[in-house]
């Protein structure tokens, strides 16, 4: 039975947050052409130690990396103020194709515009899209976002998983080709999400995960998590060039209570749900869950509520048409999070990830990576060395796994 409570808690500040973001739904733009997602993070409230540096962001301006899964020919950003107390502004925002380090190819910058303006400040708990683009967007290209800030929150939005270097240049710079002098941080702040415009064939997969899936482990500016590695193959494939992939991970994130960041439960309508043109989800979360059991008396319980929550998540993805594929959890016997009674639920919640028959499809990432004569424990190559992490190799083995059949 999925209970009341855990419905209760998925719509707290949810609605406000869907009603201030009506371009970013599954719904199809008119004529052929439709919006899908090639690129998002997860937004959270930043932690101290996560802040930018010296000399801040605050009427300076920042360069911001990502890599793009599917292309084309007209795009539009999405940036979030979501979980600051105080307004920010973007005195403007251009976007280039990136080359090494900070720099752009100066031919490519375009400014964006938000209601045919090029500034615009973003009030506490809101987020803003750009008006649609026309910048040509090459599959799995690099691409730099650089914002110009005015005034900017105390307290920032972003993701500070970013396993990606960005650039703090002191002053308005917004063309600027070379950020040299820059501060670096490998850290996001503000930006979200990006669109672009396709035939109605393309659509995108969307991944809800913790720090498996956001990467660590992975290497800093190779873009390589396992999430990345997936959208490679896809591109690279005929049949399925035209899916996006959507890395909704946050490091620590916990599906029920806990963690970093906003819970499973609490930002999947946003994080998910809203994202735009999503086919297929992909569910690998849970084990910060598991981890923070502190009693063998608490596990049935927790087993029971992980359980319930993931019912709950797929009953909602299903109801949009969303397909909706399990991962299951890797082991962590010999890490930081190893009980007994931790591991016992560890495979009561595979075993009904495994046999329920509530998902699509399994993704059986356990099974893939754990000792074949020791099956609590990951392969001793395929760690970061805290035997909860995978690697870098680790990470590809996971992204090289999984079927691309599900995604036809």
């Amino acid at each position: 039975m999925i209970t009341t409570k855990l419905k209760s808690v998925l719509s707290v500040g949810l609605l406000l947050t869907m009603l201030l973001m009506p371009g970013f739904s599954n719904a199809k733009s008119p004529g052929k052409k439709t919006w899908t997602g090639t690129w998002a993070t997860a937004p959270q409230l930043v932690e101290p130690h996560n802040m930018p540096p010296a000399p801040g962001l605050a009427n300076n301006t920042f360069r911001q990396i990502v890599r793009v899964s599917i292309g084309g020919d007209v795009v539009r950003l999405r940036f979030t103020n979501l979980f600051s107390k105080e307004p920010v502004t973007m005195k403007s925002v251009a976007i280039a194709v990136a080359q090494e380090g900070s720099l752009v190819e100066a031919s490519s910058q375009v400014k964006l515009k938000f209601k045919k303006k090029h500034t615009v400040t973003m009030l506490p708990g809101t987020e803003v899209v750009s008006d649609p683009l026309k910048f040509k967007l090459a599959p799995g290209s690099k691409v730099a976002i650089t914002i110009a800030f005015g005034n900017v929150s105390a307290d920032i939005t972003g993701h500070p998983g970013s396993r990606t270097t960005s650039y703090i240049l002191t002053g308005e710079n917004v063309l600027s080709v070379d950020f040299a002098g820059a501060t670096p941080t490998d850290h996001w702040y503000i930006i979200n999400g990006i669109d672009v415009q396709t035939s109605k064939k393309a659509a995108a997969v969307a991944v809800l995960g913790n720090s498996i899936a956001d990467g660590r482990g992975s290497g800093i500016n190779k873009q390589n998590r396992w999430p990345d590695i997936l959208s490679e193959r896809l591109l690279k494939n005929t049949d399925t060039k035209q899916v996006g992939v959507l890395n909704l991970g946050i490091g620590g994130n916990c599906v029920l209570r806990g963690g970093l960041g906003p819970t499973a439960l609490n930002r999947f309508d946003r994080d998910i749900l809203s994202q735009s043109n999503v086919k297929w989800l992909i569910i690998s979360i849970g084990v910060n869950d598991l981890g923070g059991l502190r009693t063998a008396e608490d596990a049935p319980k927790l087993v029971e509520d992980l359980i319930n929550a993931y019912n709950l998540l797929i009953d909602k993805a299903h109801a949009k048409g969303i397909k909706v594929y399990g991962a299951t959890i890797l082991p962590f016997a010999k890490s930081f999070y190893d009980k007994d009674f931790r591991l016992e639920a560890r495979e009561k919640v595979n075993e009904w990830i495994r046999i329920s028959g509530r998902f699509d499809a399994v993704i059986d990432f356990d099974s893939l990576m754990h000792q074949s004569d020791n099956p609590a424990t990951i392969w001793p190559d395929m760690h970061d060395n805290d035997f909860l992490h995978p690697n870098q190799a680790g990470y590809r083995k996971m992204g090289e796994f999984i079927d691309l059949n599900l995604f036809k």
